[in-house]
């Protein structure tokens, strides 16, 4: 039995995955999961024997999906690891832009050599596991998970005597190193390599770029929960700095801005005809609303299902967690054979 490795992704459907994939239809042979994240949906289907797409516009998570869902085989050795881990630590992207600012001065050296490293490994599929590795060492050292606190906060809470004083905990981890945590996870993440006898692939782009060109029986819809904690380019942004080299600038169709919401999902909505199945994941806490989204969806089907369940996000507040629903909404694509036939007509002539 293969397990999800943790990644610790804000917003991941890990605990809710299951439920969602039991709700596909039994003639889906293939998914487009289209804004993918820490894959924990992707990895589901994957196991029922889906043929899965992978889709997300931030470049870590690209890579997540590269080495858990598009590879079927590939794992990282012990040679692997020790390319990575020698040589001496130097100055460089990490040391320049994010000294004291996230990290140490000597952990950002760390983290330059460690990056020049992974260039040296043989394979694509190895690169993109040792950066996700590397991400959970980052992450791990991160209170909170997520690179969107002052430094002043950071150095604070990873003072062991405070965290004890403070939470009666000292979160050791998070002055642990990186090797230290890297070495810890790697098994896990091999251990969660598998092969499911199809042609999986992963994308890294804007999901409007992609939809004119995939063919899937169901696309999968899960982005950012406009009104919540959502802003992922600021949770993880410096992940992608760091795998580029380079300052990268926040994309476009985020989904954050509620002036835009609206206007975003029905574009969206509007480019899903390659699809026999929507599947689209919301809840109550976030905007547009239930009824709104109903809306916007019965501009294209009038055969639509919406089922909901409790679920609670870690970062969720106390009182929120008690009144907080997930909602799948489930829409079967009335155009979907109207598009086949058009498109096998196109074919005949």
């Amino acid at each position: 039995m293969f397990k999800y490795p943790k990644v610790n992704y804000i917003g991941n459907k890990e605990k809710i995955a299951k439920w969602i994939c039991d709700q596909f239809p039994n003639d889906a042979k293939t998914l487009f999961d289209a804004f993918s994240g820490g894959c924990s949906l992707s990895y589901d289907a994957k196991f029922r024997g889906l043929e899965v797409y992978t889709n997300d516009i931030l470049k870590i998570n690209y890579h997540i999906a590269n080495a858990l869902i598009q590879n079927n085989s590939i794992l990282l050795t012990k040679e692997d690891i020790e390319i990575i881990f020698s040589g001496e630590p130097f100055e460089g992207f990490m040391f320049n832009n994010y000294s004291e600012v996230f990290f140490f001065p000597e952990e950002c050296k760390e983290l330059d050599l460690y990056r020049a490293n992974i260039e040296n490994l043989d394979s694509v599929i190895k690169k993109s596991l040792a950066f996700v590795l590397m991400r959970r060492t980052m992450i791990r050292k991160m209170p909170y998970s997520r690179f969107n606190i002052n430094w002043e906060k950071i150095v604070q809470l990873r003072d062991e005597e405070y965290s004890y004083d403070k939470y009666k905990r000292k979160r050791a981890y998070h002055n642990k190193s990186f090797k230290y945590h890297f070495l810890q996870n790697v098994d896990e993440y091999n251990n969660a390599v598998f092969n499911n006898s199809k042609n999986n692939v992963a994308y890294n782009d804007d999901i409007f770029n992609l939809l004119d060109n995939i063919k899937a029986d169901i696309i999968y819809l899960d982005p950012p929960y406009t009104g919540t904690m959502n802003n992922y380019f600021g949770f993880y942004g410096l992940i992608d700095d760091y795998i580029s080299g380079s300052k990268t600038v926040p994309f476009e169709n985020n989904f954050v801005d509620k002036k835009t919401v609206g206007l975003l999902f029905d574009k969206l909505f509007s480019k899903l005809s390659n699809f026999k199945y929507w599947y689209l994941s919301y809840n109550n806490s976030s905007f547009p609303t239930k009824d709104e989204l109903l809306y916007l969806l019965n501009k294209y089907s009038n055969n639509i299902q919406v089922i909901e369940r409790k679920h609670n996000y870690k970062i969720t507040g106390k009182e929120k967690k008690e009144n907080n629903k997930e909602y799948l909404f489930i829409v079967k694509n009335d155009l979907y054979q109207e598009n086949i036939k058009k498109s096998y007509a196109t074919a005949e002539l």
